[in-house]
């Protein structure tokens, strides 16, 4: 199946000379003179290199598809993050590196999306949102009634977010994974 370099996101699949690639990073370029085009990040599933290439917005390539499940986040160990496949409580390892920074969101239970090519995961999407405990923010400051101040505040599994001045230690947060911004109070 084809489809267009301007279509491709973030954790999708392209077969490209001979090798499956998973899209790592995309942006699109806009020239003042000439035609746009796509920057692609590319990351070999076998090998694990990762390319950069120009692609015209146009261009067809093509998709490979991969096996996706849903699966539960138990807990971290050393570089790897274990989860379970809820139908048959089978438990996989998952390096670290899949998951990266957003590693911070990860809270026992919640679901994420992993893809496999040939048994192997490939690749990991976390939820958009979250929500996670807040371990450590400074005391709300009496009399300070300018709106949309926002002040640090530390989640369980290290996360750091700005949260409005009500919100204490112990309450519970919705975090958007995408941006790590505060959504509201669970």
């Amino acid at each position: 199946m084809s489809i267009k370099a301007s279509e491709l996101r973030k954790g999708m699949g392209v077969a490209r000379d001979n090798n499956i690639w998973v899209v790592h990073s995309t942006e699109h370029v806009v020239k003042g003179k000439g035609q746009s085009y796509m920057q692609l990040g590319l990351k070999n599933v076998t090998t694990g290199q990762i390319i950069r290439g120009r692609f015209r917005v146009d261009e067809p390539l093509e998709q490979a598809i991969f096996d996706r499940k849903s699966m539960e986040y138990l807990y971290s160990d050393g570089d790897s993050h274990v989860v379970m496949d809820p139908q048959s409580y089978e438990q996989i390892n998952i390096p670290s590196d899949l998951i990266g920074d957003q590693a911070v969101y990860l809270a026992p239970n919640i679901q994420l999306e992993v893809a496999f090519v040939d048994g192997q995961v490939i690749s990991v999407e976390l939820p958009n949102t979250v929500e996670l405990t807040v371990v450590d923010t400074p005391p709300q400051v009496k009399g300070a009634t300018a709106t949309n101040q926002l002040k640090d505040s530390l989640c369980e599994g290290g996360a750091r977010v700005k949260v409005p001045p009500f919100v204490e230690n112990g309450q519970v947060v919705k975090v958007d994974t995408r941006s790590g911004e505060y959504l509201g109070r669970a």
